[in-house]
């Protein structure tokens, strides 16, 4: 019998050997896909935490910088609330535009220390960048396309425009 497995009747010790190494390199490829696998979800996991924390994050920075504005204009609110309160007669109408001045220059400091910053368009050569036209006019002593009134003002805010200046352009 020793005689006819060695010549193809039964399985040869090196087919086994074939076949066992095989069985082995499938496990071990199985193993790593295994390990590949469990890497990914944790990958995935740690991608979703990362970008949970990071709109989490935002919004706490957007909370907080919204409340230390408020904190800021809340003062002039106060302040004008004191102003309308009373009944303003004629001899305190000076009186009364003055406060308001004030409050006015507190808010334009609030917005400066921000970074607001208003567009000088008066006198300006219009840019659609900065300026919404929304009337053209023929202004003797004004070259073409020069800013004659400003109907609203514009403001940047570093770099960034937050609202166009609205605008009168002369027109030849």
């Amino acid at each position: 019998m020793a005689a006819s497995d060695q010549r193809g009747g039964g399985p040869s010790k090196a087919a086994a050997t074939a076949t066992q190494d095989e069985a082995e390199a499938l496990e071990e490829l199985r193993r790593q896909r295994d390990e590949y696998y469990d890497r990914l979800l944790r990958k995935t996991a740690e991608f979703d935490n990362y970008r949970k924390r990071i709109d989490r994050e935002r919004r706490e920075l957007q909370d907080r910088a919204a409340m230390t504005l408020i904190a800021e204009i809340l003062p002039l609110v106060d302040d004008l609330e004191r102003a309308l309160e009373p009944d303003v007669a004629e001899e305190g109408v000076e009186a009364y535009r003055k406060g308001v001045e004030i409050i006015h220059r507190q808010l334009m400091d609030v917005l400066r220390k921000r970074g607001v910053r208003p567009i000088d368009a008066l006198g300006a050569t219009f840019d659609p960048h900065f300026h919404e036209a929304v009337a053209h006019e023929v202004s003797p002593g004004c070259r073409e396309g020069e800013i004659i009134e400003e109907l609203r003002r514009g403001y940047m805010l570093g770099d960034r425009l937050l609202r166009p200046a609205v605008v009168k352009v002369a027109k030849a």
